[in-house]
């Protein structure tokens, strides 16, 4: 069966905060110009918001810029962010640290991500974008000359064993003068662009965090709506870079979430535990007692900051959002600047369509993104993240004196360091036991997939994919104790006995699509491919 084809003015991959603000803006400038403009957006999980996960305490400042009506058009950031705290934990004690300027939240509000992007889209369809959710992208097309073409949605119906089952149905292709990538944190599609195209020549290596997320319904008495939280310490060593969120929203539901940088170097740790054991210190317990938990998630999100961000155009398209990686570390916010980055490149994207002859590179858009608030804001910012390279303490130190003193200006770089180098041979690191779960407070890896609402079609290829068999149990294994088990927070992969040895069993349906082995594996061997549309998480409120 051949693939049907679709043609477009812009096909964007991608229905997160980056992917919707473009199509947005773009059926903005058409209406404003009276040009028709086709745009069209297709999206892996199976509605908008689906695979949407973040803290999320959302500053608003892009989202006026181009929707300035945002609250009568009922935007759903309902709840202003009212009281700042920073808690420095050791395992008994928490101590309250002057809040950091960069992580002022006045004048912000948390939100349900998720929620947010389900508005952006019925924002979107209503000035006529066409989004094509439960279709996942699963190819890169190109001209005979290189230039992209546009993408491949994956073909529906094929068995594990590769062979088309009774219900198999061809993938469409989707062409466009321009294609807009915005895959969000290490996209299986922008991985490619950035080998054809070299676009991370000249940057630094991407640096990552994994984010465990949970919500949750709390006790009346313990809710503050707006309240906002962040904690550093305990339960990480003064080594390892993370720290905590604790996010009250409305109707008595509280957002916690545990970050960890990717960097780590114990083979033994697991992010996963490491979040729950921080739910059990007693000055966050007390949040949770007499609650109810609702949901869980998990993502890695781009940490690297300005010295990491790629080239951004090759020809017949450009990255935008968190795929080019645009996240503010040290104010802990990237939504607006993924949507700074769409609405520029919408911008420049949209005078290229109108010209007589639109040039295969958008070169306009890294000048104009150059010339805004977000390169600068970045850049202020560049050194922070790298500062805790040597630790907690000097971190927190150099922090201080880049914001305060230096303002952002220092006369020099720090650069970053690939994360999945970093991970020392177990024998050489400490072991971590971990405490069992209780099932009130704490709970295990499968119970919180469980209310994850992840989900797979079980007869389809197997989408977390390996270089090489051998090497899980030749070097993973032998060397580093196996941490695929532990730093996957679904229980995805696990060593299990096979004939007096031990080879790696891949719980697939299990994945929550947070990337993380395809970033932490120390040898690169696990390629995370995207699964039938439709499949993973389908998170309601996260």
């Amino acid at each position: 069966m051949e693939r049907e084809s679709m043609e477009f003015d812009v096909v964007i991959v991608g229905g997160g905060p980056a992917g919707l603000s473009a199509a947005i803006r773009l059926r903005q400038l058409a209406a404003e110009r009276d040009r028709e403009i086709t745009v069209c957006v297709v999206e892996k999980g199976s509605e908008i918001g689906a695979h949407i996960l973040s803290g999320a305490v959302v500053d608003p400042v892009a989202l006026e810029e181009f929707i300035p009506d945002w609250k009568e058009k009922g935007a759903p950031l309902l709840t202003p962010a009212t009281k700042d705290e920073f808690l420095f934990l050791t395992e008994t004690k928490a101590y309250k640290l002057p809040t950091p300027a960069q992580m002022n939240n006045h004048g912000n509000y948390v939100v349900s991500l998720g929620n947010m992007c389900r508005w952006l889209g019925a924002q979107a369809e209503e000035l006529g974008c066409e989004i094509y959710p439960g279709f996942a992208a699963a190819e890169v097309l190109y001209h005979e000359d290189g230039r992209v073409k546009g993408v491949a949605t994956g073909d529906m119906g094929v068995g594990r064993d590769g062979e088309h089952t009774e219900n198999y149905q061809p993938g469409v292709e989707l062409h466009a003068t321009y294609t807009l990538f915005a895959e969000g944190c290490r996209g299986s599609l922008t991985k490619t662009l950035f080998d054809r195209f070299g676009l991370r020549e000249g940057a630094d290596p991407q640096t990552y965090g994994i984010g465990i997320k949970e919500l949750w319904e709390v006790d009346p008495a313990r809710h503050e709506p707006g309240k906002v939280v962040h904690t550093i310490g305990w339960p990480m060593d003064r080594r390892t870079y993370g720290g905590s969120f604790l996010y009250h929203l409305e109707d008595t539901q509280v957002a916690v979430g545990f970050v960890i940088g990717l960097d780590y170097q114990n083979p033994h740790l697991s992010p996963f535990d490491e979040m729950q054991r921080f739910k059990t210190h007693p000055a966050i317990r007390p949040t949770f007692e007499g609650g109810r938990r609702i949901s869980y998630g998990a993502r890695a999100l781009s940490e690297g900051g300005f010295q990491s961000i790629p080239k951004l155009v090759f020809p017949g398209g450009a990255l935008i959002g968190d795929a080019a990686g645009f996240l503010n570390v040290p104010k802990i916010k990237g939504t607006h600047t993924a949507m700074k980055s769409a609405t520029v490149c919408a911008d420049t994207v949209f005078a290229a369509l109108a010209s007589n002859d639109p040039p295969p590179v958008v070169e306009a858009y890294p000048d104009a993104l150059k010339a805004s608030w977000l390169w600068d804001e970045l850049y202020r910012v560049r050194n922070i993240r790298p500062s805790f390279h040597r630790g907690m303490w000097v971190g927190l130190g150099y922090s201080a004196l880049d914001t305060y003193l230096l303002r952002g200006k220092a006369p020099w770089t720090f650069h970053h360091h690939p994360d999945y180098a970093q991970l020392k041979p177990a024998t050489s690191e400490p072991t971590i036991t971990y405490p069992k779960p209780d099932g009130t407070i704490t709970f295990d890896k499968l119970s919180s997939v469980f209310i994850s609402n992840t989900n797979h079609e079980e007869n389809q290829p197997v989408h977390l994919t390996l270089k090489d068999p051998a090497v899980p149990v030749a070097t993973n294994l032998a060397v580093y104790d196996g941490p695929e088990s532990r730093y996957c927070p679904a229980g995805v992969y696990e060593f299990v006995a096979d004939n007096g040895s031990k080879r790696l069993q891949i719980n697939a349906q299990n994945c929550v699509h947070c990337k993380t082995c395809d970033i932490k594996d120390p040898t690169q061997n696990i390629n995370w491919v995207v699964p039938e549309g439709g499949g993973g998480p389908n998170y309601p409120n996260m």
